[in-house]
């Protein structure tokens, strides 16, 4: 396997949390590894709702910590809730300064959303439900300017490279594939995104399937709640993969979900109906779809003819499923949307591999608990970037500017597609919003099958890896909490803890199943 060494900091990722930290490490060389060109592909792109905030002179961090507090359903690290939501307006502020264009009044205040479990408007948005696009191109363009970040497009990591226990490189390949390459780095950092496209019906960039968390456990990493998926309650059900969504922020306007009788179901299922938890949502959603009363989302009451200027990415995804939503309800379902789970890192987003520091989705940071509250994914991809790159930057030595060169690699075989959708078929069926022991044992074992079929192709190995442990992590959690649910396990343990786990624990449990 052919090798290489940069002196800079490589960076797996290009959404929100990687971005971030490139421009926190300048003037520190850096090398941001994308596998598609900047600004595409990443999930942060395709967030519509924005950044959660105390931004109104009434709202205080205090308040909006203890909304986290309470959506994450007895999981939340207090002190992390604390410093996160602390940080959240000067990162408000930073972005207004790289300009990011956030929704305005005439007197210059922020205009603020109001999201499921939220206490109060405190969520920072951009044209209604543009947020992630405008954020992510006001990130782009700096980084593009910057002269310690070299981004390096049309690459994927594979794994990464230890030593006596200690991360020293990554394994790097072409796209879509070919044989890999190692390129040793004074320090890692990854921020490669979340689970969602291990599920058959999501709302993320199907690239994004477990693989940075994959690539980590398959290091020895350990992996914090990993049973805790989150489903979206109103991602739209028109046949499209990935499923383009219905931003919570439609809720907050005043939008009912409503099934083919005309029933406004979630008055009968929490007294704050449509802005409950979204894990309560979610479910009350699937159970609909599952009795097959075609749940949807009715906007025309609330909005009319506004949703089309005021919510135009919802707009233009009814448009291509041929759906007017100023005549008709928009039908949707519960898809995967979002990881609390991932590799465990500390308050400075180091991982329990020295040499390895982890942001973004793929962290588990102890902010989501078992239930992310609305908004707060982009805010603690936001904050942890910067703590991560203020630890990288205080404990790695300045390495030198030279440009990384990848040398023409022959080509490799990809996934194969046919073991991807049946890994996709089988999380969803077993491993989605509603569980239980048998059908996660039977997920464990599908698993291991698709593993065998193609057992030297490090892609699907990182996704397997990944789904392993959410399944395993899932059938030792024998109580239902926030967005993990058994069925046959209803209720709550009155003391939750935090799942921790490695590669080698959760294979062991997939043996014990077989």
């Amino acid at each position: 396997m052919t090798a290489l060494a940069t002196g800079r900091i490589v960076i797996l990722g290009a959404g929100l949390a990687a971005l971030s930290a490139a421009l926190r490490l300048a003037p520190r060389p850096v090398l941001v590894v994308s596998p598609d060109p900047l600004g595409q592909g990443a999930s942060s792109a395709w967030a519509q709702g924005g950044v959660a905030a105390a931004m109104d002179p009434a709202d205080s961090p205090e308040a909006h910590a203890a909304d986290t507090l309470r959506a994450g359903a007895g999981l939340v690290e207090a002190e992390v809730a604390r410093l996160v939501t602390e940080a959240a307006p000067d990162h408000i502020r930073d972005l207004t300064a790289l300009g990011a264009p956030f929704d305005r009044t005439e007197t210059g205040a922020y205009v603020l959303s109001r999201e499921a479990a939220h206490s109060a408007s405190r969520v920072v948005r951009v044209g209604g439900d543009s947020a992630g696009a405008e954020i992510m191109r006001a990130l782009v363009a700096a980084v593009r300017c910057a002269p310690s970040v070299q981004v390096l497009e049309g690459a994927m990591a594979t794994g990464l490279e230890t030593r006596a226990g200690r991360v020293i490189g990554v394994r790097l390949m072409r796209t879509p594939a070919s044989a890999q390459i190692v390129l040793h780095a004074p320090a890692v950092l990854l921020a490669a995104g979340g689970v969602g496209g291990l599920y058959a019906l999501t709302t993320n960039p199907p690239r994004i399937a477990g693989q940075a968390v994959g690539m980590a456990a398959r290091a020895g990493a350990v992996i914090a709640d990993a049973e805790f998926v989150q489903f979206h309650p109103t991602a739209m059900d028109v046949g499209l993969d990935p499923a383009p969504l219905a931003t919570e922020a439609l809720r907050g306007e005043g939008a009912h979900l409503v099934n083919a009788q005309g029933v406004r179901f979630m008055l009968a299922v929490h007294p704050d109906a449509e802005l409950a938890p979204r894990d309560v949502v979610a479910r009350a959603v699937y159970l609909q779809a599952q009795a097959g009363l075609r749940p949807a989302l009715d906007t025309r009451h609330c909005l009319g003819p506004r949703i089309l200027t005021e919510f135009p990415a919802v707009a233009a995804a009814c448009a291509r499923a041929g759906i007017d939503p100023t005549r008709a309800p928009i039908p949707v379902a519960a898809a995967a949307h979002y990881h609390m789970g991932g590799v465990e890192s500390d308050r400075d987003g180091r991982s329990s591999l020295p040499g390895l520091w982890v942001c973004g989705e793929a962290a588990s940071t102890g902010l989501h608990g078992a239930n992310r509250l609305a908004s707060n994914g982009l805010l603690e991809a936001l904050v942890f970037a910067a703590r991560a790159a203020a630890s990288i930057g205080a404990e790695v030595a300045a390495g030198d500017h030279a440009r990384v060169v990848l040398p023409e690699l022959a080509d490799a075989p990809p996934p194969d597609p046919a073991l991807v959708r049946r890994l996709r078929q089988a999380m969803t069926a077993w491993a989605g919003v509603v569980r239980d022991a048998a059908g996660l044992a039977a997920c464990l074992h599908e698993i291991a099958a698709i593993e065998a079929a193609q057992p030297d192709c490090a892609p699907l190995g990182n996704m397997t890896a990944t789904a392993t442990l959410i399944c395993a992590a899932a059938l030792a959690r024998r109580e239902s909490r926030g967005a993990h649910c058994r069925s046959d396990h209803p209720d709550t343990h009155p003391a939750g803890r935090r799942s921790r786990m490695t590669l080698a624990e959760a294979r062991a449990s997939q043996k014990e199943t077989a």
